[in-house]
């Protein structure tokens, strides 16, 4: 197919916001679409088969209208139009844009970015409880904050209640400094990191001293009925199947409930069941509770994480592949008795 040419008009006042510093948005585009983008004479002029065109001004098109409205556009916001692009899909990048939650306290609109994650927002406006799993990066906690913090700011709930297990990342830490509230806060830092960012540090603080933000190790839920409050299970996959329990039937009438985990992510002690595992399968039939799975398509921090994601999630799909095998070929060999297993070796195997 031979090669055409197209101009497209970009307005000036946009251009640096759509083309990216030294013109790296443009060169993405380039990249992934087999395109050339010359800029000429005020004009965008994009050089390629005919369908590659059609995409790349597809994309421009939505990356304009973004930053028609606002919007500081970002690698993600790049590379996420180009995939929706590639499946034919790329007005969903506005429609998705329209749904405003809240702004943080620096003024900046929080929005779903990605097809997953506005399936995840809608999910916890319209059930009672929700479960937000996907891997790291993709908004899971935090999207659930301003929806907490919306909620309570429009008097939908009278308090916010946080709540993580206190377990270490893979390492033993020892005996912490300091008293009670000093051992368990750094395991609850990235809670308190977004509702900083989201509602401010004076008035975040002024609600916890008050009682209205509660921000608290799982533990500390036990035995209690939590009315009327917006709950988030944080790092759910970490729990064990008695939390989860515990955790589940602690909810009280008026309460809306979001329960964010990476089941690829547990640092539970070997042998352990997550909690998590075990809520889905049991609860994954039942009327008004909502299962959101995100996935790393929908990884909104740097770009890098989207791609670290993704090989480890590549790496983990061959290892069960090679453990599969492996496991398969050894029960052949068993069956035609080239391999004799160790019990009947050593005489503890007792036929029938």
């Amino acid at each position: 197919m031979s090669l055409i040419e197209t101009v497209i008009d970009i307005p000036a006042e946009h251009e640096k916001n759509i083309f990216g510093e030294m013109d790296a948005y443009a060169k993405i585009i380039e990249k992934t679409l087999n395109v050339t983008i010359v800029e000429r004479n005020g004009g965008t002029k994009i050089i390629g088969r005919a369908d590659e065109i059609a995409r790349a001004k597809g994309v421009f098109a939505q990356l304009l209208e973004l930053s028609r409205r606002g919007n500081i556009i970002t690698e993600q916001n790049v590379v996420y139009a180009l995939a929706l692009s590639l499946e034919e899909k790329e007005q969903a990048i506005v429609e998705i844009d329209k749904d405003l939650i809240c702004h943080t306290i620096n003024g900046k609109p929080i929005k779903p970015k990605t097809i997953g994650q506005k399936a995840y927002v809608d999910l916890m406006r319209n059930r009672m409880i929700v479960f937000g799993i996907g891997p790291a990066g993709t908004g899971k906690t935090y999207l659930a904050m301003a929806m907490g913090i919306t909620a309570f700011k429009n008097d939908e709930v009278s308090k916010i209640i946080l709540t993580r297990p206190a377990i270490e990342a893979g390492e033993k830490l020892g005996f912490l400094p300091g008293d009670l509230q000093s051992k368990v806060d750094p395991y609850l830092r990235p809670l308190y990191d977004a509702l900083y960012q989201i509602m401010g540090p004076d008035a975040c603080l002024k609600n916890i001293e008050k009682g209205l933000i509660e921000v608290a190790p799982l533990a500390y839920m036990r035995g209690r009925t939590l009315d009327n409050a917006f709950i988030i299970l944080d790092e759910a996959q970490n729990t064990t199947p008695a939390q989860m329990k515990m955790f589940l039937t602690r909810i009280g009438f008026g309460s809306k409930v979001v329960i964010t985990g990476d089941l690829t992510q547990k640092d539970l002690p070997a042998g352990v069941k997550s909690g998590l595992d075990i809520a889905v399968k049991v609860l994954s039939k039942i009327d008004d509770i909502g299962f959101s799975y995100l996935t790393n398509q929908d990884v909104v921090r740097h770009p890098l994480v989207q791609k670290i994601v993704k090989a480890y999630d590549a790496y983990e799909e061959k290892e069960k592949q090679r453990s599969a095998k492996a496991t398969g070929n050894r029960i052949a060999k068993i069956r035609k008795g080239s391999i004799i297993p160790e019990r009947v070796r050593s005489g503890r195997y007792e036929g029938r």
